[in-house]
């Protein structure tokens, strides 16, 4: 009898121990992610009893999400409403019972529910829980103008594309739209008509955030950061002269212009920029090889997430890919230098990056680091936080960004980016055309920044599936989103 008996208290004492051990695992442990876990209905149900703050533009009356009560079986629950629909959707995001977060709302949320690691909120908060009362969030008023968001959604109509607009002096995001867009008021009960968004382009894709997501070929507008390196490595000034037959030879093949009809003979770099010439671009590149270029792509913010406060997935860093993955060449055995130099081979970058570009080159060399929220505001009026500039980096000597400016201003007046001439204000700005593959059709895009002179705002466009070239098609479209910055009503 011994023996059974024996067994039988080792197998319950290995029972106890696995509940102890079980037991203190689910609640010392396990139980953050517990209740963290998406399908915990007793904490999705708590979320919507705080009050969430509101969302306000850059004008702090211009509401872009707000709370709408509603009773349920005797409690006070608050979900969220976007009176403002697609006009800063990608920016301000969604707060959902089904879908959960998205943009601001998701990056922000300590804020928004006044759960954040601040001493005075955390304690009204749980005053405010103690005392039965309903937890109130922060407000956030942003950086974003309201009218100019109108005007660069309306611009971009049905094209998929982005609009990015900074003021280069600060970093303040003063225009953010990707299109298609969508009504985040549809996200929790009409989710499949978001999904059937129809746009000029393959894959519409609506909830991609086209502006810090989005993997465009920037074309010509790269030919901004090659300069910079041409001008920084001290090989080259605007002067230095070069002959263009219409086209540059690399690697035994020709590397053609884009126009390759009337090659411009001997021209300066600063000939090359105004009229955009491949050719020009593509021998800097073989003079330079790709590490300084790389170098300066650093150097404007390439190769990280740019520092701007929406969710990490949501953002994305520019620079060369390949296989899905960024990749540094070692020498010119990994990349075409040629075609590095005038922004083709495997670049991929967001409107955003090229904004920080046309920025840091406005700024006299130094790039702001982007930034959307412009202050939190507590329940009571009192900031309770503002965003400060802060710079990135220095890209090139401020003389050099004003020769390069220089060149800019002449590619709008007289060259390539005619159509963003704005009376009485001087433009400085690059094209881009990238061609695609596909017979006629190409991505697009424009940088530039003004007033040249004491430049307020610095901006890039770019498109998809377009048939025509960026001075076509993303210029017009820089034009009325900076008169809208500028010139006002």
């Amino acid at each position: 009898m011994n023996g059974p008996i024996s067994r039988l208290a080792v197998f319950a004492l290995v029972l106890l121990g696995a509940l102890i051990v079980a037991t203190t695992y689910w609640q010392a442990w396990a139980a953050p992610g517990l209740a963290d876990r998406r399908e915990n209905a007793i904490q999705r149900v708590a979320q919507f009893t705080i009050e969430r703050g509101t969302i306000y533009a850059s004008d702090g009356r211009t509401v872009l999400a707000r709370n709408r009560e509603r009773d349920v079986n005797g409690q006070t629950l608050y979900f969220r409403r976007y009176p403002t629909g697609r006009l800063a959707a990608h920016v301000v995001g969604y707060s959902t019972q089904l879908r959960s977060r998205a943009g601001l709302e998701q990056s922000q949320n300590d804020y928004l529910t006044g759960s954040n690691a601040n001493l005075s909120t955390l304690l009204d908060a749980r005053v405010d829980k103690l005392l039965g009362r309903h937890v109130v969030g922060n407000d956030l008023v942003l950086t974003l103008n309201a009218r100019a968001q109108r005007v660069a959604l309306a611009a971009l109509g049905r094209r998929c594309g982005a609009v990015v607009a900074l003021d280069p002096r600060t970093g303040r995001v003063l225009v953010m739209v990707s299109t298609p867009s969508y009504n985040p008021n549809l996200v929790e009960g009409r989710y499949d008509e978001i999904l059937r968004t129809q746009a000029d382009c393959a894959e519409p894709s609506a909830l991609l955030n086209r502006a810090t997501q989005g993997a465009f070929v920037p074309g010509s507008t790269f030919k901004v950061v090659t300069a910079a390196a041409a001008l920084e490595s001290g090989r080259y000034t605007m002067e230095t002269r070069k002959n263009d037959p219409g086209y540059c030879i690399e690697y035994g093949r020709r590397v053609n212009n884009y126009d390759t009809t009337s090659p411009f003979g001997s021209v300066t770099l600063f000939q090359a920029i105004q009229y955009s010439i491949n050719s020009y671009f593509c021998e800097i590149g073989k003079d330079l090889g790709p590490g300084p270029i790389v170098q300066e792509m650093k150097d404007f913010g390439f190769y990280a997430l740019p520092p701007v406060e929406l969710p990490t997935d949501e953002l994305r860093a520019s620079g060369l890919y390949r296989n899905g993955k960024l990749f540094e060449p070692a020498d010119q055995s990994q990349v075409d230098p040629g075609r590095l130099a005038f922004g083709q081979v495997e670049l991929q970058v967001t409107p955003m990056q090229m904004a920080m570009v046309a920025a840091g080159v406005a700024n006299r060399g130094v790039v702001m680091e982007p930034f959307v929220v412009d202050r939190v505001i507590e329940p009571d009026g009192d900031v309770l936080t503002r965003t400060r500039r802060r710079a990135l980096g220095r890209t090139m000597s401020a003389s050099n960004a004003a020769a390069l400016s220089s060149a800019m201003v002449a590619a709008v007046s007289s060259g390539t980016g005619t159509a963003a001439i704005i009376p009485g204000i001087e433009v400085a700005g690059k094209t881009g055309t990238a061609e695609t593959g596909r017979e006629g059709r190409n991505q697009t895009a424009f940088i530039a920044f003004a007033p040249a002179s004491g430049p307020r705002v610095a901006i890039a466009v770019m498109l998809e599936n377009q048939t025509g070239t960026g001075g076509s098609t993303a210029a017009p479209i820089a034009k009325q989103v900076m008169q809208a910055l500028l010139q006002g009503p």
